[in-house]
């Protein structure tokens, strides 16, 4: 009999000044198989790179309706999402000023299509996967060939 799997994903964002250079970093792991990604991006905010690393971990998925627990040190996103705050914003088109809409419309567009749930744990600490993620996302954000946050640019120039 096969087992089944369940992904952990761990993931974090960082922004040099905020806003600033910025980079993602994420961790999949499916039972052995452990498995890295990171980016970075010349001018971004924390919150946008937090955001683009839940992102971009779903994006990578091939397999749909899996359990996936996603560890970030981001209560922004844990709140958002546990706490249905999303479900609000997207009703209201975030009214209010409710900033990163690009990414949190990208995201639950995404996140329909998996059996979510997200654990926040303590950043800087004793989590060898966060600390993992922390490393890649600032070796990322002081990377040499640096994307483009577009949405971000054109909103804030």
């Amino acid at each position: 009999m096969r087992q089944i799997h369940h992904l952990k994903i761990y993931t974090d964002g960082s922004a040099r000044g905020n806003p600033g250079p910025g980079g993602y970093g994420v961790v999949l792991i499916w039972g052995e198989v452990k498995k890295e990604i990171s980016a970075g991006y010349r001018l971004t905010t924390n919150n946008r790179m937090e955001l683009l690393a839940v992102i971009a971990a779903l994006s990578s998925l091939t397999k749909k309706n899996i359990p996936v627990t996603i560890y970030t040190d981001s209560q922004y996103i844990v709140n958002t999402v546990e706490k249905k705050w999303l479900d609000n914003w997207i009703r209201t088109d975030f009214k209010g000023g409710k900033k990163n809409k690009d990414l949190w419309l990208q995201f639950h567009a995404l996140a329909k299509h998996f059996k979510l749930r997200f654990v926040w744990v303590k950043g800087h600490a004793d989590n060898a996967m966060n600390n993992r993620c922390d490393e890649l996302a600032t070796t990322a954000a002081d990377g040499k060939h640096l994307l483009v946050d577009a949405w971000y640019e054109k909103e804030n120039s």
